[in-house]
């Protein structure tokens, strides 16, 4: 997603790490650069807000139980290898 305005960080780069923001699991740095596009991009900003408020519902419902470490790290692994196949894929005209 982008939102046809130029940013210092791209929309996509900051919606791919939106839960890792979200769980306080990205280093002070980053979460800056994030709160900082947050500020000034809307789009973004309503899709942080829907990211959030599905993350307060899957709590509740789960009653705010935590995946094992190891878990949350497969997945972690996982998610950021389908991000990079999805963006480096290559559509070749017919």
């Amino acid at each position: 997603m982008s939102c046809g305005e130029p940013h210092e960080t791209d929309c996509r780069d900051v919606l791919a790490e939106v839960y890792l923001y979200l769980d306080l699991e990205c280093a002070d740095e980053r979460r800056s650069v994030i709160r900082d596009h947050l500020d000034e991009c809307s789009p973004c900003l309503r899709e942080y807000g829907i990211e959030q408020e599905v993350k307060a519902l899957v709590a509740r419902c789960c009653g705010n139980e935590t995946a094992p470490a190891d878990l949350r790290e497969r997945l972690r692994t996982r998610l950021a290898e389908l991000v990079f196949e999805t963006e480096t894929r290559e559509y070749l005209a017919d």
